[in-house]
């Protein structure tokens, strides 16, 4: 039967049935929904509207995420599917789609920070030197935390079944206080 689109197969407001008036038409057709999971890259092509082209990741293992209050944004490795908030379906089948919260690889963003400013994150520095580092480079206590355990929380901004992306952004401050509160549900 195909996925379609139309509005004609529905009853109207008032509940009665529409009279059918012409057959199924291409523009509206739907397709198959990607079910993104975390896996090695597999993108297929689709042919769209007017000859152009989307990309509909499959799988997907990794993703560009934006550290926003340091401007700094790093290619790093997905790791799971942690919180999502439309469904926990997505969450047990690990997939990725727009807004799902998910733990990636801190690794890129701690290389960065060491290098920038010349300080270890999340180590055990002595107090003097920690007093000399204070005005620069002050990093959030719940970022800290994530920083030592490897692991940092970020939400998906692309929407990997149409672009083949996997781009976001880390979590911080309300925000982050907010998704923890539903992660500790």
């Amino acid at each position: 039967m195909g996925i379609s689109r139309d509005s004609r197969h529905k009853r109207s407001a008032s509940g009665a049935k529409r009279a059918y008036y012409r057959k199924k038409r291409a523009f509206e057709a739907g397709r198959q929904e990607a079910n993104t999971r975390i896996g090695p890259k597999r993108i297929h092509t689709v042919r769209t509207r007017g000859g152009n082209h989307k990309y509909r990741a499959l799988r997907l293992d990794s993703g560009n995420f934006a550290w926003a209050s340091e401007g700094c944004t790093r290619k790093t490795r997905v790791i799971v599917v942690a919180y999502h908030p439309s469904n926990n379906e997505l969450v047990r089948t690990n997939t990725l789609t727009k807004s799902a919260v998910v733990q990636i690889d801190a690794a890129p963003f701690r290389q960065w920070y060491e290098a920038h400013y010349g300080q270890p994150l999340a180590a055990d520095a002595s107090r003097s030197r920690a007093a000399r580092y204070a005005a620069q480079g002050k990093v959030e206590a719940a970022i800290e935390k994530q920083f030592e355990a490897g692991r940092l929380f970020a939400v998906i901004a692309s929407r990997p079944g149409q672009s083949g992306r996997c781009d976001g952004y880390i979590l911080e401050g309300e925000e982050l206080a907010f998704y923890q509160r539903k992660l500790h549900k």
